[in-house]
């Protein structure tokens, strides 16, 4: 092998960057050629190619986001865009591609590894940590840090107005980041979509609070929560000001809601972030050269270790029912 491609595919999350970077020096150490791929599959069918030295990832260790940029690609899901893909690849002299990013983006390099001969391996890589086989994801320790930012920000004006917050997180249909993050802000309740909703009880918990002397709640709602919510506004509306609504109406607290939103993907990585990216990346080299394709690095029990991205999209990735209960009891 003498080629490699790397890319970054679906939302942007903190320590892509030191990824591509250890990608980019660890080939280059090992005497390869590395050409970036930018704006992820979108720019692999239009041959967006660009080698990158030494110099090209420098201080980006650091920075948020992705350098290498990310697109949707409709054409990629097609088999037809696919084979072009393969082409442009072939045509550059690619002959292995590091692909970091999500469930989305583990789709689409488990179809190229199968219908090609390019060698292929996934980084996990997103804030939402829903991918199975590795204990974290790129980006997830950096998202948690933002929201307990926001959440010590908000209990300061919680406290000084004696009122109750909705704090809503990303994670799509993941409670990991509200989870973790209720956890280590203290939130009163932790609604995520792994827990079937039950408003009569949140209500009561908030209550009970009170009438115990507390003058503010916060509550941590993951994105997912509350898709039975029934509402004639619409559904662009964010289910965090419905349960808002829904709890003042029910308590009769003053409740104020706040929707994260992106800032949760944004800033730069945190220390544990940058470590694992330039791990997995230096680690994602070394399985290409010794011609391994089809398979995803994860961080499990502090160690790299390697499972068919199949197999890290068919298993799903379950909640600590432990560490639940733990914030249940740590809140009362």
């Amino acid at each position: 092998m003498e080629t490699i491609g790397v890319l970054t595919s679906g939302g942007d999350a903190p320590g892509m960057n030191a990824a591509v970077r250890a990608v980019v020096r660890k080939g280059i150490y090992e005497g390869l050629k590395v050409i970036g791929i930018r704006r992820g599959y979108a720019g692999m069918i239009e041959s967006d190619f660009e080698v990158l030295e030494r110099r090209s990832v420098a201080d980006i260790v650091h920075r948020g986001g992705t350098v290498l940029g990310s697109a949707r690609c409709e054409e990629f899901k097609t088999k037809e865009g696919r084979a072009e893909a393969v082409r442009q690849l072939k045509y550059a002299g690619i002959e292995g591609v590091v692909v970091i990013g999500g469930d989305g983006s583990f789709k689409g390099a488990q179809l190229l590894s199968e219908e090609s001969d390019i060698g292929v391996i996934g980084i996990p890589g997103t804030i939402d940590n829903d991918i199975a086989c590795t204990d974290t994801t790129i980006g997830f320790d950096t998202a948690m840090n933002t929201i307990l930012d926001a959440i010590n920000r908000i209990r300061d004006t919680a406290t000084s107005h004696e009122r109750t917050f909705v704090i809503e997180v990303m994670g799509r249909h993941s409670g990991f980041l509200a989870l973790m993050s209720g956890l280590g802000g203290g939130a009163e309740s932790i609604l995520i979509p792994e827990v079937e909703l039950d408003i009569d009880k949140v209500c009561q918990k908030l209550k009970d609070g009170y009438e115990r002397g507390k003058l503010h709640s916060i509550i941590l709602v993951a994105e997912g929560v509350g898709d039975n919510f029934e509402t004639d506004r619409g559904l662009h509306e964010s289910k965090a000001f419905i349960l808002g609504e829904k709890i003042s109406e029910c308590t009769g607290l003053e409740t104020r809601v706040t929707v994260l939103g992106h800032l949760q993907r944004g800033g730069a990585p945190t220390a544990q972030d940058r470590i694992m990216a330039s791990r997995l990346g230096a680690a994602a080299v070394e399985y290409l050269l010794a011609g391994e394709t089809n398979q995803m690095l994860g961080i499990v029990h502090d160690q790299v270790k390697p499972s068919s991205l199949l197999e890290s999209l068919e298993t799903e990735k379950e909640i600590n029912q432990e560490i639940l209960e733990l914030a249940n009891i740590l809140s009362m």
